[in-house]
């Protein structure tokens, strides 16, 4: 059974903490006006449309819609449930939770399951550690990492290990402690032969680096082969606890660095993020083999603004390196490239120029985007044939015309004109003819965007529609408009979601609590119900509402029913005279005309 907190205890919880502290921590926020507003980590948006309210501990995302208090953006953000979510703000303020002690939130066996591959995970680390640091099997791979520049300092920060050269080294020290070996198949640690079903270590001969989750837990390894042998590198297959797309090599410790500094540096590999941290960089992260992916990125924008992207100088790298900036640019981070001599990666370069030489020449002197640019499209071309000479200047402008910044263009079309000997005139009239080429189809889209906003809009804007909303955002803040709207129209809202929130609201302020949105919408259990009335809460209104006003939004909330039916009248006699019957029709048109006589009354 899920654990059940009294409400006085989450009431107390949610009123220690600041939602801007806790928000701050994942999204950097800018005051505007009485809010704060930043980049929505819910989903990809270069304009902030993302609010945070300190007044009414909530938050709203125009954009996507996402809304709630504290809670349910701990929920959202960490995937995790709402208890989980009261435990670490409680945890946080210091806030005991006895409820807690007893009972979990997941089941009983997940719970299981859970612990078995967290412990099989530590234990093999801490088992592969001892081989490589104390043993004679280990001496290889320690005069290995010894050559390379692993110092003890660094095995022991990143619990690098060693896998014997053995079938049955990890299995058998699994099976003597009873650990369920299916399971220890499912989580990746073993493998399994398909003609006789026997478990055996996935792991043999290799040099062992733990990858851990955002929360610090040992989820997976990377084996790299110690002397010949294919691959080269060898992750843990993925499972129920590890995916290589939502996981990044060291985030768990670098991301207080990162947050600190307002700057992570992303590199391909590990070894190349261990050889940093060597070198004195410590908020470096790396993904696992696989190209960044959206999860990663959110990651990352949501701890920082700023990204060094240091991948190897190959082919490959430099590849990786322009796909991935537009990635990083969409989610509305500034980006830099870090840029490492023809045949070095990372880990070669701080091993052959040393550490300091490293953080200053390769991460002090990173490039803007565009620098990065002039150098990537000019790799393999002969300058010196006409052609190769043409295409590449056509590329540039290309580039510069995706620039914002007209100083920006500027300058990059005089480093052209002076690079080349061309005029910069000639140069800017050539980058506006690509803009307007290029913005032809992006203003077709804009006016299709446009037009569904109009769409959108007008319908926003019903007038029975805007009272409901306007009525509600005043009841979420005033309990006596709560009571006069309930005492002259009681539920008979027209929207479903806002006659569900009205109910919600009138039981809240019957069992005698005050107005609070953030502890209301609390009590809301249907998600869309409290993304909904987040945006209410979160609207701009008056401090007052006068007897006027409210008169007026009422009036137009009961009207809507009665115009409805007259719309449905006019179809009726429409379909009527169509049909030739136009007595039926007649009827039907005196019953309009008697409607809108009581409409005009009321």
């Amino acid at each position: 059974m899920s654990p059940r907190i009294a409400e006085e205890k989450i009431e107390e919880i949610r009123k220690s903490v600041d939602i801007v502290d806790i928000i701050s921590e994942y999204v950097p926020l800018k005051k505007q006006g009485r809010n704060l507003l930043g980049l929505c980590p819910f989903h990809g948006e270069k304009t902030p449309s993302f609010s945070v309210s300190s007044e009414k501990q909530l938050y709203h995302c125009f954009g996507c819609g996402a809304g709630g208090n504290v809670f349910s953006f701990l929920m959202e953000i960490e995937s995790i449930p709402f208890i989980e979510s009261v435990s670490k703000i409680a945890s946080r303020v210091n806030i005991q939770l006895p409820e807690l002690e007893q009972q979990t939130e997941t089941s009983e066996k997940e719970n299981e399951l859970l612990k078995y591959w967290h412990d099989g995970h530590s234990l093999a680390a801490k088992l592969y550690h001892h081989v490589l640091t104390v043993s004679d099997e280990g001496k290889e791979a320690r005069e290995y990492l010894r050559k390379r520049g692993f110092t003890k300092e660094t095995i022991e920060t990143f619990q690098i290990g060693y896998a014997p050269n053995s079938w049955d080294f990890l299995t058998s020290f699994l099976e003597k402690r009873k650990f369920p070996m299916s399971e220890m198949v499912n989580c990746g640690l073993l493998a399994v032969r398909e003609f006789d079903q026997k478990k055996f270590d996935r792991f043999r001969e290799r040099i062992m680096f733990p990858i851990w989750n955002k929360q610090g837990n040992i989820i997976a390894f990377g084996g790299r082969i110690l002397n010949d042998g294919n691959p080269k590198y060898l992750n843990s297959p993925e499972s129920t606890v590890f995916n290589k797309s939502e996981t990044l090599y060291y985030f768990h410790k670098a991301r207080q660095s990162i947050r600190k500094k307002n700057e992570a540096i992303l590199f391909e590999g590990y070894v190349d993020v261990i050889s940093s941290w060597r070198a004195g960089i410590d908020n470096g992260v790396a993904t696992l083999g696989t190209a960044l992916t959206d999860v990663q990125v959110k990651m990352l924008s949501r701890n920082t603004e700023n990204i060094i992207l240091c991948y190897d100088s190959d082919s490959a790298g430099q590849k990786a390196t322009l796909k991935n900036i537009t990635m990083l640019q969409d989610a509305g981070m500034n980006v830099r490239i870090a840029r490492l001599p023809d045949g070095y990666d990372p880990d070669d370069y701080i091993r052959k120029e040393g550490s300091e030489r490293f953080r200053q020449d390769v991460i002090g002197q990173s490039l803007t985007v565009m620098g990065f640019k002039y150098q990537y499209y000019r790799r393999g071309l002969n300058l010196q044939d006409d052609g190769q000479r043409m295409d590449y200047i056509k590329k540039m402008l290309a580039e510069i015309s995706r620039l914002k910044g007209a100083v920006e263009r500027d300058h990059y079309l005089r480093q052209l004109s002076e690079e080349f000997t061309l005029s910069l005139e000639a140069l800017k009239q050539e980058q506006i003819q690509i803009f307007k080429a290029s913005k032809g189809k992006e203003q077709q889209e804009y006016k299709v965007e446009v037009n569904n906003l109009k769409k959108q809009q007008k319908k926003l804007l019903k007038a029975y529609e805007n009272a409901e909303r306007i009525l509600i955002a005043h009841m979420l803040q005033n309990s006596n408009v709560s009571n006069q709207v309930q005492k002259r129209i009681g539920g008979t809202f027209n929207i479903d979601e806002y006659q569900a929130i009205v109910a919600h609201l009138y039981s809240y302020y019957g069992e005698g609590y005050d107005p609070n949105p953030s502890a209301f919408i609390e009590r809301l259990e249907d998600n869309n119900l409290r993304k909904i009335a987040a945006e209410l809460a979160m609207m701009t209104i008056s401090d007052d509402l006068s007897e006027q006003e409210l008169d007026d939004y009422i009036k137009c909330i009961k009207k809507y029913p009665k115009t409805l039916e007259i719309e449905k009248l006019k179809l009726a006699r429409k379909k009527a005279e169509e049909q030739k019957d136009y007595l039926q029709a007649a009827t039907i048109g005196m019953d309009i005309i008697k409607m809108e006589q009581e409409l005009k009354k009321a």
